[in-house]
């Protein structure tokens, strides 16, 4: 495939995107000589962009057809099919591409020409394997090098400059800047209660003198999770929603922040790859999904009968995973990472 025009379907979910880096980069050394174009929502472009790994991008359309004449005209002679779901392998085929690559699952196994076997346990489910290795499997499929399992990203130029002019508090404050994700796209049952990100803030303010920022996503769910924070702490907090952020901005936040505090979403796999600080609270989701082993996330998991679930919404009266995750055992990790007790 050296000479060839590849085409790469990047996964959806940003945090997946994320973690899909390492494997970019294996495809983009193996096959230093091809034109790659990466194909990806807007969101996930944002995210990757500008990349290293790739010659060009196609914008992934709502409409099945018109994804299907752009690649089309791109004349791709290989995909390689990130995105697992039946309708990537499907478009792939449909648009003509003749060599196709990528998980046999789905119902898509006869729609790849190229099917890799995802690992299966004796009972036919799938074996919990960190997202990282999930994607640099496909380049081992393809016998390339595999083995760097280090999450990249990189800051457009102009990133700094636009944060400076919205957010110019973050550049003056002495003290260390935190960034709260309280939401999650994944649903609510991911969500630590808002009471406990808002008490976590006032310690975080009157015994580090820390800058907080709640970071969230332009949705009513979390404009809502969001506000009451705001409303809950004692002092007041900055939040992304006052401010025009785009996905571009939120890198170059993350990036320059001392301490990441989030539910098992995007902006942890954002925040590990520019080596920051993380605490990752997690509830409904196995952990082995999305192991990083970045040394400097300490990842605190709810406990409760029904984990883990997977569940966007959380079935039981009550939520136990999230809500066994204490303030006082976020501190205790905050403690840890700042090797220092609290002044």
């Amino acid at each position: 495939m050296a000479e060839e025009n590849i085409l790469i379907w990047l996964p959806s979910p940003l945090g997946d995107a994320v973690m899909a880096t390492p494997a970019l980069r294996a495809f983009r050394t193996g096959f230093s000589s091809a034109p790659i174009t990466f194909l990806a929502s807007p969101a996930v472009r944002q995210v990757l962009s500008p990349s290293p790994f790739c010659n060009d991008w196609l914008d992934l359309h709502p409409s099945f057809v018109k994804n299907i004449r752009s690649i089309r005209r791109g004349q791709f002679q290989t995909c390689i099919l990130l995105k697992n779901s039946f309708g990537s392998a499907l478009t792939a085929a449909l648009a003509g591409i003749p060599n196709r690559i990528g998980y046999a699952r789905d119902g898509r196994t006869g729609l790849l020409t190229r099917p890799v076997r995802p690992l299966k346990d004796s009972s036919g489910h799938f074996v919990p394997l960190p997202a990282i290795d999930y994607y640099l499997n496909i380049a081992r499929f393809l016998c390339l090098e595999a083995s760097d399992r280090t999450m990249e990203l990189s800051l457009d130029d102009g990133g700094e400059e636009r944060l400076r002019r919205n957010l110019p508090a973050f550049f003056s404050h002495k003290g260390p800047k935190v960034i709260l994700v309280p939401g999650g796209a994944f649903g609510p049952s991911k969500c630590w209660p808002p009471e406990r990100f808002a008490r976590t803030a006032d310690v975080l303010k009157e015994q580090y003198g820390a800058l907080v920022i709640v970071s969230i996503a332009p949705t009513p769910a979390e404009q809502q999770i969001a506000q009451t924070i705001r409303q809950l702490a004692r002092s007041p907090i900055l939040c992304t929603a006052d401010i025009p952020l785009n996905l571009s901005d939120l890198k170059t936040l993350i990036a320059r922040a001392d301490l990441v505090i989030t539910n098992d979403t995007g902006p942890r796999h954002i925040a590990v790859a520019f080596k920051r600080k993380v605490i990752t609270l997690f509830g409904p989701n196995n952990p082995q999904w999305t192991q990083t082993g970045w040394s400097e996330e300490i990842q605190i998991v709810g406990q409760g009968p029904c984990v883990p679930c997977d569940n966007p919404i959380c079935r039981q009266k009550q939520h136990y995973c999230m809500e066994s995750i204490t303030v006082e055992q976020v501190l205790e990790a905050v403690r840890r990472l700042w090797k220092e007790p609290c002044r």
